[in-house]
């Protein structure tokens, strides 16, 4: 099974998703803060594995890449 990267805004992100954000950085989102340091146009999505610990703050108004089998 081939696997292709789909653009979507931040608010469209679940826990469950493997994202990629504009940085490159590449994270399994266990979970989702919303209202990231106080700031509700802010989310962080969380990577919590026993491989590693991991946050990516985004905004909301922001889209990152999800990764949706083809």
């Amino acid at each position: 099974m081939s696997e292709s990267w789909e653009k979507v805004p931040v608010g469209e992100v679940r826990p469950g998703s493997r994202i990629r954000a504009a940085n490159g950085n590449e994270v399994y989102v266990s979970r989702i803060d919303q209202a990231f340091l106080g700031r509700p146009e802010m989310v962080c999505f969380i990577e919590d594995t026993p491989e590693r610990w991991f946050a990516q703050p985004a905004r909301l108004s922001d889209t990152v890449e999800v990764r949706r089998p083809d």
